[in-house]
């Protein structure tokens, strides 16, 4: 009896150590940490990639021991034949097994996509398709197409205020549609009945709203001064008289910034307000037809909630503090335009006419 309980162990040993050995194998290659770093790392595939540049792509932030149970995996499944593209992470800890099924699955890690305040839409497309698998061309495509921007209730001159300054998880390989899909979504979540009625009671749609935003975002960058300036360009908005019967043109000199697409201007001369074009804001009144730049949310913010005051003019002052003087009649204008003169005249800056609404800054 004895001898025959001898025997059996003589051999579960062996069986229990082949065992230990096979299951250390098994964690060692599968579902010991592949990452090489102590920090997730992340493997972008892309529309053109095989299975070898996966592997490649893969190696670069992995151990050369989970790269083999990788290998393994992949040739004992169908990846090869339906790579998915994707943006995966490898997180400490993450063994072979967890990453191919990943890879395998398309469980992607979301890339954080800012939506950046920029003043053309070429800009905002090289800006997202920094983050993307989109290339640039792609995405500009879209925001310049008519057919494309009516699908979302908008235009080629409107389609920049559907756009919302903002961080959003997105997927590296989302398609020129469903991130405009996606922009539109979060469009409508900020628009909600609160920012929609405000809208309502001062009688511009959001997207006049965001129009006349995105003239605050260019005059000043500061936030605790743009309701007052908001206040100022709404007032010569709405104004109706028998000289204004269509309004007070609004005379912003950031519009003819963008009318001549010259981004550059430090100062706005007079041979610069002759341009024939409807976002001249010298020549036509009311509001141009679209955005000038990305509104930022603050900007949106300052004309829902615009400071209520009867001024119509504003000029920079004269401290170079980068905010302005307001004034009600032109003569209070002229008296604070010339002050600014003054001042730009003593640091040996050339300034212009002081006639204008707005006085370049420095």
């Amino acid at each position: 009896m004895k001898k025959k309980k001898n025997n059996k162990r003589k051999y579960l040993i062996p069986l229990g150590v082949c065992l230990l050995v096979v299951l250390g194998a098994v964690y060692y290659f599968f579902f010991a940490s592949m990452s090489s770093s102590d920090e997730t790392k992340y493997v972008y595939i892309d529309n053109d990639d095989t299975i070898d540049s996966v592997y490649t792509k893969v190696a670069e932030v992995a151990k050369a021991s989970s790269m083999t149970g990788f290998k393994t995996l992949a040739s004992h499944s169908k990846y090869a034949d339906k790579i998915r593209t994707g943006r995966y992470g490898i997180r400490p800890g993450e063994g072979a097994f967890v990453v191919f099924r990943h890879l395998k699955n398309g469980l992607q890690t979301p890339v954080n996509l800012v939506v950046p305040s920029v003043r053309t839409t070429e800009r905002l497309a090289a800006e997202l398709s920094k983050k993307l698998m989109l290339d640039s061309a792609t995405i500009y495509h879209a925001l310049a197409d008519e057919a494309t921007c009516k699908k979302y209730g908008y235009d080629t001159a409107t389609i920049a205020a559907m756009f919302i300054p903002n961080t959003y998880d997105i997927y590296w390989n989302v398609s020129a549609e469903k991130l405009l899909d996606r922009m539109q979504k979060e469009n409508q979540k900020f628009w909600n009945h609160e920012r929609t009625e405000k809208a309502r009671l001062i009688k511009l749609s959001p997207v006049e709203v965001s129009t006349l935003a995105s003239i605050i975002d260019e005059e000043t960058a500061n936030d605790g001064e743009k309701p007052m300036v908001a206040g100022m360009y709404y007032n010569r908005l709405m104004l109706r008289n028998a000289e204004y019967p269509n309004g007070m043109p609004l005379q912003a000199d950031p519009t003819i910034k963008f009318a001549w697409k010259r981004f550059d201007l430090k100062r706005i001369y007079n041979n610069l307000l002759s341009i024939n074009s409807p976002y001249n804001t010298y020549k036509n009144p009311g509001l141009p037809p679209g955005p000038i730049r990305i509104p930022s949310i603050a900007g949106i913010d300052a004309v829902l909630n615009h400071v209520h005051h009867d001024y119509i003019y504003m000029c920079a002052k004269e401290d170079f503090s980068g905010t302005h003087n307001f004034a009600r009649t032109y003569n209070e204008h002229l008296q604070n335009a010339k002050r600014y003169s003054e001042a730009l005249n003593k640091r040996g800056i050339k300034s212009v006419s002081y006639t204008h609404l707005t006085l370049p800054t420095t």
